[in-house]
C-alpha cells in the first residue's frame, strides 16, 4: 500500500530546527497516514469519493488517532501507517459533526509517541506556525497563521473561530497545525483562497484543537457527543451578496421533501429574518435537536413561500461503522 506521494517542499519552505523551539522530526512521528476505503453505496461515496488518504496524529499513549471527520466517515476499513512503515487496521469510533474530528481507534500497537496538545487561544494573527503532514520532513511547512474568524460551511457546519494559514500546504486534510512550542492547535480541514486588499492568498483552515476537549471522552466511549443531535435539513447553502443561497440538495432530504428548491433564498427561520449562513444555521440549531419542525421562509421568483422543514439527525443518513 503505496500512500506517501514523491514530493517535497523547497528547503526554504520547510521548518528550520534551529528557529523553530521543539524537535521537528520527533514531531513528525507522531504522524500517520490514515487511509480510509468506503462503499459504493455509502451516502458521502459520490462526494468524497470511495479511497480516501490523509493524515492523522497520534494524542493519547494508547495510540488514539484524530483526523479530520470526513477522511473516515462511513468507512468499510482503515489502515493507520506510522513514519517509519509500520501498518494497523483501525476502526473508525466517530466523526463529530459539530467540530469536523474524527477519531480512529488502531487495532493494534502503533508504539509512537503522542503529540503534546496546546491552544489555538494562545496563537495571533501573523504567528508562525508548523504544518505537519504525512510523509516527514519533506511534508513539513513553515506558515504564517493569516486570519482566525468565524467559519460557516455549506454542509451545515460552524466554527465561532478557525485559524487561517498561508502558504497552502496541499495535503491538508487530517494535517497537525503545531504551535512555536511543537504543541499540536489544529487540524487541517480545508483548502482557502482569499482576496485581502490586493493580495490573493491560498492556503488552509484548521480546526481548533480547542473543540475536543469537551467531548473525547464521548467520542471515545459513546461513538458521538452526548450532547443532543443538532438538526440536519440536508441543504447545501452559501452566502450570495448577503444572502443565503440554497445551492444544492440532498436527494430525499429533509428540505427537498419539505419544497425547498435550487435557487431558493432563505430569508427568515421561525419569523426571524437571517443575516448570512452562519446566523441561519445558528438560528435554526436553536430550535431544538434532530427532528425538531423547522418553519422557513425563503424568496422563489419574487415571491415569499413559507415552508416547514422536518429535521433530522445526519447521522441516521450514513452507513455505521462495524468492527470484523
Amino acid at each position: 500500500m503505496e500512500d506517501s506521494p514523491k514530493w517535497a517542499f523547497p528547503t526554504e519552505l520547510q521548518p528550520d530546527p534551529e528557529d523553530v523551539g521543539f524537535d521537528v522530526d520527533a514531531a513528525l512521528e507522531s504522524i500517520v497516514t490514515v487511509h480510509a476505503e468506503i462503499p459504493d453505496d455509502a451516502f458521502t461515496a459520490s462526494i468524497l469519493g470511495t479511497e480516501r488518504v490523509g493524515s492523522g496524529i497520534a494524542i493519547r499513549g494508547d495510540g488514539l488517532i484524530l483526523t479530520i471527520g470526513y477522511l473516515i466517515t462511513e468507512a468499510e476499513s482503515i489502515w493507520i501507517t506510522t513514519l517509519d512503515g509500520r501498518v494497523v487496521p483501525g476502526h473508525p469510533l466517530a466523526y463529530d459533526f459539530a467540530s469536523g474530528f474524527g477519531v480512529v481507534q488502531p487495532l493494534g500497537k502503533l508504539e509512537v509517541t503522542p503529540l503534546p496538545r496546546g491552544t489555538a487561544q494562545a496563537i495571533e494573527v501573523g504567528d508562525t506556525a508548523v504544518v505537519l503532514g504525512r510523509g516527514g520532513r519533506a511534508h513539513a511547512l513553515r506558515a504564517e497563521v493569516f486570519d482566525k474568524r468565524e467559519f460557516a460551511g455549506y454542509w451545515e457546519y460552524v466554527l465561532d473561530e478557525a485559524l487561517f494559514t498561508t502558504p497552502l500546504h496541499p495535503e491538508w486534510s487530517g494535517a497537525a497545525l503545531v504551535d512555536a512550542g511543537g504543541r499540536l492547535a489544529g487540524i487541517g480541514s480545508l483548502f482557502v483562497q482569499e482576496t485581502i486588499g490586493d493580495r490573493v492568498i491560498k492556503g488552509n483552515m484548521f480546526v481548533p484543537i480547542d473543540l475536543l476537549a469537551g467531548i473525547e471522552d464521548d467520542l471515545v466511549h459513546l461513538g458521538r457527543s452526548r450532547h443532543p443531535p443538532r438538526p440536519w435539513l440536508g441543504m447545501y447553502a452559501a452566502d450570495n451578496d448577503g444572502r443565503v443561497l440554497v445551492q444544492g440538495l440532498v436527494k430525499r432530504g429533509p428540505a427537498a421533501e419539505a419544497g425547498v428548491q435550487l435557487g431558493d433564498v432563505v430569508v427568515e427561520v421561525a419569523g426571524a429574518r437571517v443575516a448570512g449562513l452562519a446566523d441561519f444555521l445558528r438560528r435554526m440549531w436553536a430550535l431544538g435537536p434532530a427532528g425538531v419542525a423547522v418553519p422557513l421562509t425563503v424568496s422563489r421568483g419574487g415571491n415569499a413561500l413559507p415552508l416547514v422543514v422536518a429535521s433530522a439527525d445526519r447521522e441516521d443518513f450514513l452507513r455505521k461503522p462495524s468492527l470484523q
